[in-house]
């Protein structure tokens, strides 16, 4: 069966990478959720896609320059003109104390700034294994070294590298750098290269599937999994596939 993850959560529908957003992922019947971390000022790792708070929030400026306190009193759902109540911006611990709840799968996506890396991946890590969930988290990064480095720190713990353009034979590619699955963008992975991955063993996960005939042809192939801001569409069509 492929697997549905909610990218930044149920981001269609809900502000994105917000306890909200991942509650209603888990309500729709989603396999997993997506998210990003970055780190705040004074350490803290919170879950947010952009290096600006502009974009997602009513405040502006860097993460990296706000404290977590800070950050928190920004609103996430500002843009939501039907959601009443304010949205934070979520700290990693409260998302895998919550995951503790249920049976999701959690992808972590460390985003590949500078600031981050070889920063942010023992911290992570520390409490990724906190909280008991090496099992059912998978890190991925566009910066690979930063998932070569979390594998070398943590092997127990599933990477995954992202990548957006054709690659030849990227299997081969993942294995040699000991992921167990890839995250490529959708529109570089045509059926004969994901099958050829699984096939080699390598589970296959592309991003951001949106559209109904997408999301058909990655069912039709068995593809192993494919992150959706819309996991309700997502579901719905893969009934049919039962």
């Amino acid at each position: 069966m492929t697997l549905i993850f909610a990218h930044r959560g149920y981001s269609a529908k809900y502000p994105e990478n917000t306890m909200r957003a991942f509650r209603e992922a888990e309500k729709s019947g989603a396999d997993g959720i997506e998210l990003d971390v970055q780190f705040t000022k004074d350490d803290e790792i919170v879950v947010i896609h952009d290096d600006k708070v502009d974009r997602t929030t009513n405040g502006s400026g860097l993460v990296k320059d706000y404290t977590f306190e800070d950050l928190r009193r920004l609103d996430a759902s500002y843009k939501f003109k039907t959601i009443l109540k304010k949205e934070p911006i979520p700290s990693l611990k409260e998302v895998l104390e919550w995951l503790q709840t249920n049976q999701l799968k959690c992808n972590i996506e460390i985003k590949s700034n500078i600031e981050s890396y070889m920063k942010i991946e023992a911290p992570l890590i520390a409490l990724i294994r906190e909280y008991n969930l090496s099992e059912r988290v998978i890190i991925s990064s566009f910066n690979h070294y930063s998932i070569v480095y979390c594998y070398r720190l943590a092997p127990e713990i599933e990477i995954a590298p992202l990548y957006q353009e054709g690659l030849f034979m990227p299997w081969v590619y993942t294995q040699s750098i000991k992921a167990k699955g890839m995250h490529p963008n959708f529109r570089v992975a045509p059926n004969e290269i994901i099958k050829a991955a699984i096939e080699a063993g390598i589970e296959v996960r592309p991003y951001t599937v949106n559209k109904e005939q997408d999301m058909r042809r990655l069912f039709e192939i068995g593809c192993t999994a494919f992150i959706t801001d819309d996991p309700v569409k997502a579901i719905k069509i893969r009934k049919e596939f039962r």
